[in-house]
């Protein structure tokens, strides 16, 4: 997050459209990340992500830069790291430039959250 000023999550983020937002995941996302369980792919599963501490996905192996990151993911950290996760996160070795429209990163984190991000 820029800083290290405090930001309020609901003036931050524009509501999000779960259903847009599944056309953003299938789109950006599902070649190499999943929502179901224990699905580690190229990336780690995202199932239960929210509350979980970056970097701890069991059977995943994380950059070092990912696995010593410390943070953990709510809707405020994954609105700021989606707009450019190597920015964000220097040694991120995710290969995807991010998305750079704050709705459509409302919006697929909407659709992580109803579909198996909150576990």
């Amino acid at each position: 997050m820029p800083g290290d000023e405090r930001v309020d999550p609901a003036s931050a983020i524009p509501p999000g459209d779960p259903g847009r937002g599944e056309f953003l995941w299938k789109g950006r996302a599902a070649q190499c990340h999943s929502l179901k369980k224990d699905d580690n792919r190229m990336g780690p599963t995202l199932y239960g992500i929210f509350g979980k501490q970056a970097g701890t996905q069991p059977g995943f192996y994380y950059s070092q830069a990912n696995a010593e990151a410390g943070f953990y993911w709510d809707d405020l950290t994954m609105f700021y790291f989606l707009e450019n996760p190597k920015k964000f996160l220097p040694g991120c070795k995710m290969a995807f430039a991010g998305l750079k429209k704050p709705q459509d990163r409302a919006d697929i984190i909407a659709y992580m959250r109803r579909n198996g991000g909150e576990g």
